[in-house]
């Protein structure tokens, strides 16, 4: 049987012709596809500006749905879900995107950041440690050793939390030493701990290595301090908590002054305890300090002629030498001179002076206290100056929709525009 050429000759015009018609459907498709996800993009980023969350989810689901290869769409999708606090659907949408073969290394680690955010949103401490430790050696190396050390802190995790603070410590991206102070209070933590549980040997180490991490920090100092003086060791915790007024600039020593004093009372050691507080009062005024010479003065009379305990000396120098204003403004409410080298005036001329240096609520409490013939012209202004300005923020009215708090009475408030929102009393009032 012959084959008829004409068929061919009448064939391939056909198929040409069938062929350039599903090519321009088929560009005719992509060109449509490439204007619809745009489109649905651009309405859902709209949206999203315009605060309208719900919306702007709907708009980026569309635009997903037109174009599932494109991994930034799957980005803004699962931040949105994180955002609205919809934890199952943004671990949902960064999980797909990690079982994707054909994603790049910077596209998958960009996958498990957001996939280790939302576990740590969710408070899922396991998932969260295991997606940040899958980050160590990325570009997110040091944000994830970070949150490793923050998803610590939050368990009470201190062993791991001393080892993730060392680990930062030695490796790049931070100032060497940074986490010493931190490291400091994870081991004074273990310390607690280790007490409440009966474990003295074990705390002691634990201060002995924070102490070593951070030798500058007081809180090791501190606890030290406190352990010594529970345990009935009263004059090597006045030792311990010397070495923290001489090395602490933060000024913690202030914590423990009132144990100071028991312990000075304890030991017998009071004349030069409280010479040295009134040394440290004239140069840094503070209630605590006065609280402490408050305790002495309970405990008996005192001896001005009392030996010294060992580190004092240093201590009262400096105070004496800098403490000249407060001194001044002492010796004249008490009618003497300066604290540091005279005998001390009485409870409440010491209060009134505090209270005309730094005016507080706790110093006038102790004024109060007192006998009212004792109080003097200007401990009485000194008294009504320090509570009008305790006064002062609470004279306000406070509106009861939004709580937005001003000094005058509005009848609209500014804040929510609520009308007749504010009660006719300011807040200041007892109830």
């Amino acid at each position: 049987m012959e084959f008829d050429f004409q068929w061919l000759l009448m064939g391939l015009p056909i198929a040409f012709a069938l062929g350039w018609i599903a090519s321009r459907l088929d560009l005719r498709q992509i060109g449509r596809a490439r204007r619809e996800t745009p489109s649905a993009y651009f309405k859902g980023l709209n949206l999203l500006l315009n605060e309208q969350q719900d919306k702007a989810i709907d708009a980026f689901i569309e635009a997903v749905q037109h174009d599932p290869d494109t991994a930034e769409l799957h980005f803004a999708l699962g931040n949105l879900f994180r955002r609205r606090g919809e934890f199952e659907r943004a671990v949902r949408v960064h999980e797909h995107l990690l079982a994707r073969g054909d994603l790049k290394a910077h596209d998958r680690d960009r996958a498990q950041h957001a996939l280790a955010q939302d576990f740590m949103k969710a408070g899922l401490i396991d998932r969260a440690e295991a997606a940040w430790r899958a980050l160590e050696g990325t570009s997110f190396d040091l944000e994830a050793r970070t949150a490793q050390l923050t998803l610590a802190e939050r368990s009470r995790d201190w062993p791991r939390a001393v080892e993730v603070a060392t680990r930062l410590n030695a490796g790049g991206g931070v100032v060497p030493g940074a986490f010493d102070a931190r490291i400091a209070h994870y081991e004074c933590e273990q310390a607690l701990e280790a007490d409440a549980a009966g474990r003295p040997q074990e705390a002691e180490a634990a201060l002995a290595r924070a102490h070593h991490a951070a030798p500058a920090a007081a809180r090791p100092m501190l606890l030290a301090g406190q352990r010594l003086w529970k345990s009935g060791r009263a004059a090597e915790a006045l030792a311990a908590w010397d070495e923290l007024r001489e090395q602490s600039a933060s000024g913690a020593f202030l914590l423990v002054a009132e144990d100071y004093a028991r312990a000075a009372v304890s030991c017998g050691r009071v004349p030069p305890v409280r010479r040295l507080l009134l040394a440290l009062l004239a140069a840094h005024p503070a209630t605590e300090l006065l609280a402490a010479l408050d305790l002495l003065e309970a405990a008996g009379p005192d001896d001005a002629n009392g030996p010294a305990a060992p580190g004092m000396a240093s201590g009262m120098a400096s105070g004496i030498a800098s403490g000249t204003a407060f001194g001044t403004a002492f010796g004249t409410a008490s009618g003497t001179a300066s604290p540091a080298t005279q005998p001390a005036a009485g409870r409440h001329e010491r209060w009134v002076a505090q209270l005309q240096r730094a005016p507080s609520l706790t110093a006038a409490q102790q004024v109060l206290a007192s006998d009212p013939q004792a109080w003097s012209g200007a401990g009485l202004e000194a008294l009504r100056a320090a509570v009008a300005r305790a006064a002062r923020p609470l004279q306000r009215y406070r509106c009861a929709a939004c709580g937005f708090e001003a000094q005058h009475y509005f009848w609209q408030c500014p804040g929510c525009l609520s009308w007749e929102s504010y009660p006719p009393q300011r807040i200041d009032a007892l109830q």
